[in-house]
């Protein structure tokens, strides 16, 4: 049995790395997951944020790497169970000179520019806080915008907390700076997409996922790429 997943450049997520073997923590949990339901053949397709819902729904692969879960979304794809909760965060320059700490922070600061990745839930939360389309510069993947943050062309990039912390780990001239969650009802879920008439495949790797997530070897695995307990024990408790 062959599945074709598909994956965008995101580390800790899922990236390509300079040997040009595909590796990070949602890679990792499909290849145990796929391996677990008798899946004998996995092949990584890369491809960009645009084009993962449109690409599984005409079936060019047969699941996505794990995304946000929005309604939205759902109307387009089937989703999995939840497999972690990540909250935002920015990454700015080292010292973060303009003390950009969350969105509303950030849209008091006019002069502030933030980058933002075409169709990601970052541009909802940005805006529902008051931060104006002047402000916000669109890229097409994280390293476009990665590298517009070091060049000096925007102030922020936003991203999730945890995958902010793997991109400042390797450069020096940046840091990663979490949003206050406290005052947030949930954190938002992410998880792995089908095309909705994939019901054997869905059902599969759903029944697998509620075995797996929380073990000990799912937490160990997660925590080589960054995942703490705490991107992890609300979805283990649910796996719904």
């Amino acid at each position: 049995m062959k599945v074709r997943v598909a994956y965008i450049e995101e580390p800790p997520f899922y990236w390509t790395n300079a040997a040009g073997a595909v590796t990070g923590s949602d890679i990792e949990l499909a290849d145990v997951v796929l391996r677990a339901i008798g899946v004998t053949s996995i092949e990584y397709q890369p491809t960009s944020f645009e084009e993962l819902l449109p690409g599984v729904q005409e079936n060019r692969w047969d699941m996505n790497v794990p995304i946000f879960v929005t309604s939205g979304r759902a109307a387009h794809v089937a989703f999995s169970v939840p497999v972690w909760a990540l909250g935002d965060g920015f990454v700015v320059h080292a010292g973060n000179p303009k003390a950009l700490t969350g969105y509303a922070v950030l849209a008091q600061h006019g002069d502030a520019r933030i980058g933002l990745i075409n169709g990601q839930v970052q541009i909802d939360s940005a805006k529902s806080a008051g931060v104006r389309d002047e402000q916000i510069t669109m890229f097409k993947d994280q390293p476009e915008a990665i590298a517009a943050l070091l060049a000096g062309k925007i102030d922020a990039f936003a991203g999730t907390a945890v995958g902010n912390r793997a991109i400042a780990g390797s450069n020096k001239e940046l840091e990663a700076v979490a949003h206050d969650m406290s005052k947030e009802t949930a954190v938002p879920v992410g998880a792995f997409s089908f095309n909705k008439s994939n019901h054997a495949l869905l059902q599969a790797v759903n029944e697998q996922l509620r075995q797996y997530l929380g073990s000990a070897d799912h937490r160990a695995r997660m925590a080589k790429f960054g995942l703490t307990d705490a991107e992890i024990d609300s979805v283990a408790a649910v796996k719904r």
